[in-house]
C-alpha cells in the first residue's frame, strides 16, 4: 500500500468550522488578521470593537479550534435597504486555500437574505484577482449577475491608494 502524503490533505475538515456572528471579544482577533495580510488597508482596533458590537448581524467570523482564523465585516447601505456592503474579507494565511472566504461569503448571504439583504455590494482594487475570483465565484454559483463600474480613482484619495471598482452581485 502507497503511504498516504499528508502534507496534502487539508489540515481543517470543511465541516470544523464555525461560521458565526462576530462578539466584542473578537475585534481584537479581527485587527490581527487584518494586519497580518499584509494587503488590507489595516483600521485602527477601535473600529473592529466597533465593528464586532455594531454590524454582527451583518458580518461573520470563522472559526477552528475555538479560535477566529477568518472574518468578513459588512453593513447594510442605508440607502440602498436591500444591500449588503462587504468591506472586508480575511483569511489567517495557515487557513488559506480551504475555502473558507467562499464559505463564509456563502454564510453570510445565507444569514442576511432574510433581514432583506439580497444584493451585494463590494469595491476591489483592480490588480486582486482573488477578490474579483471570489466575487464572481459568489455570482456564478448562486446564479445572479455580476457588475463593475469605476467607484473611487485614485486621485479621490490622499495616501496615493490605487482605484476601487465597485463590484455588484445580484443586482
Amino acid at each position: 500500500m502507497k503511504p498516504v502524503d499528508t502534507r496534502a490533505i487539508p489540515t481543517t475538515a470543511p465541516d470544523a468550522v464555525l461560521f458565526r456572528s462576530p462578539q466584542i471579544d473578537d475585534g481584537v482577533r479581527l485587527w490581527e488578521i487584518a494586519r497580518d495580510s499584509k494587503v488590507l488597508d489595516l483600521n485602527s482596533s477601535y473600529a473592529y470593537l466597533l465593528w464586532c458590537r455594531d454590524f454582527s448581524a451583518t458580518s461573520i467570523v470563522a472559526e477552528v479550534d475555538g479560535r477566529v482564523v477568518g472574518f468578513i465585516s459588512g453593513y447594510s447601505r442605508p440607502s440602498e435597504a436591500q444591500t449588503l456592503f462587504v468591506w472586508q474579507v480575511a483569511v489567517d494565511e495557515e487557513q488559506r486555500g480551504k475555502a473558507i472566504a467562499a464559505r463564509m461569503l456563502d454564510t453570510l448571504m445565507d444569514r442576511t437574505a432574510p433581514l432583506g439583504l439580497t444584493c451585494l455590494e463590494t469595491t476591489i482594487s483592480p490588480d486582486n484577482t482573488a477578490s474579483i475570483a471570489l466575487f464572481t465565484a459568489l455570482a456564478r454559483g448562486r446564479g445572479v449577475p455580476i457588475s463593475k463600474q469605476t467607484l473611487f480613482a485614485p486621485n479621490d484619495f490622499p495616501d496615493g491608494h490605487e482605484a476601487e471598482d465597485l463590484f455588484l452581485v445580484g443586482a
